[in-house]
């Protein structure tokens, strides 16, 4: 038997609970791994909380992150052995599988070797991050160094993520914060301009560190209102990618910058990446480059014990941390 964190009603993080489960042996496709470090996602709090895009089935799963150590490896599955150290990117459904155990299966398309020069700490916190980014940025949005791009809430995971990312093509950024207290965390990973998202001049200040280009790319999980702001300071042809509803209200749209510049609103996820077999292995190989070479380096904000992964859901609540929560096993 081992633990595994599941919880058997929707509510805040006390529904959390440990139980003894029976890990059955990977099956064909599978690799069984022992849990050294989890990453923290909204998308589990949500899932928690019955606000995912899915209900829970009970007792449910949760855990899209984890690094650890192979134990065993399924039929029809290569390039993994036993002992090899592993990460686990989010490509699966909770329905199916959670990374909240000490021992956990994992679909083996879902699984990537660490870099030798990363630990499990920084590996639990790299994939869902970086490939969200990577998937707008680079797959869709084909950044280079040309371009300059505005990131909408810059200190969550992915909006450092995307500095990173648009750092290591060359490309300028704009971050954008509720808080002036960031601006030099968020100088120090790389931002060239940091820019308050309320501010009232904001399209003016864009435009102006744009050189009057405007931004041909704004990667953002908030929209609502102030989203008409950003349109605004956009280039011919730009493109707006909206990963997140951090503010639920419409976005109003500038129908003449629609119109004149050939502007493009577009929903992106993490899992249109990830979902497509040759997407997701452009993205591993991208990020894995980007970490071997030190060009691209999880931020983490806290590292939580296992024991206190609903501490660690708590913390998550309070939408205070700047970067990653990891949790140590």
């Amino acid at each position: 038997m081992t633990r595994a964190v599941r919880f058997h009603q929707t509510g805040g993080p006390e529904v959390l609970q440990f139980d003894d489960v029976q890990v059955a042996s990977p099956q064909s496709g599978e690799v069984q791994i022992r849990v050294k470090a989890l990453g923290i996602n909204r998308a589990e709090v949500m899932y928690r909380t019955g606000k995912y895009v899915i209900d829970p089935q009970f007792p449910a799963k949760l855990g899209y992150e984890a690094s650890g150590e192979v134990v065993a490896v399924g039929a029809n599955v290569t390039g993994f052995a036993t002992g090899d150290l592993v990460s686990v990117i989010p490509a699966f459904s909770f329905a199916e599988y959670g990374m909240y155990g000490e021992v956990v299966n994992a679909p083996g398309h879902a699984v990537v070797k660490n870099p030798a020069n990363v630990t499990h700490e920084e590996a639990a916190a790299t994939w869902m991050m970086f490939v969200t980014a990577y998937g707008a940025l680079i797959n869709y949005g084909k950044l280079t160094s040309a371009d300059t791009v505005i990131i909408g809430a810059a200190t969550s995971s992915v909006g450092l993520a995307a500095i990173q990312v648009a750092k290591m093509v060359g490309a300028k950024t704009v971050a954008l914060t509720r808080s002036a207290e960031k601006e030099g965390t968020l100088r120090a990973c790389g931002a060239d301009h940091v820019l308050l998202s309320d501010m009232p001049d904001l399209t003016e200040y864009i435009v102006s560190v744009t050189g009057g280009k405007g931004a041909r790319i704004v990667f953002d999980p908030v929209g609502g209102p102030n989203a008409r702001n950003i349109l605004r300071a956009m280039s011919h042809g730009g493109i707006y990618y909206q990963y997140g509803a951090l503010d639920s209200r419409d976005i109003p749209v500038p129908v003449m910058d629609i119109l004149t510049k050939h502007l493009v609103l577009q929903g992106y996820e993490l899992f249109e990446i990830t979902q497509d077999a040759q997407k997701l292995e452009q993205a591993k190989a991208f990020i894995s480059e980007g970490l071997s070479s030190r060009a691209l380096r999880p931020v983490i904000d806290r590292v939580f014990r296992f024991e206190e992964i609903a501490e660690a859901h708590r913390y998550m609540e309070a939408g205070n941390q700047v970067g990653k929560i990891v949790v140590t096993l």
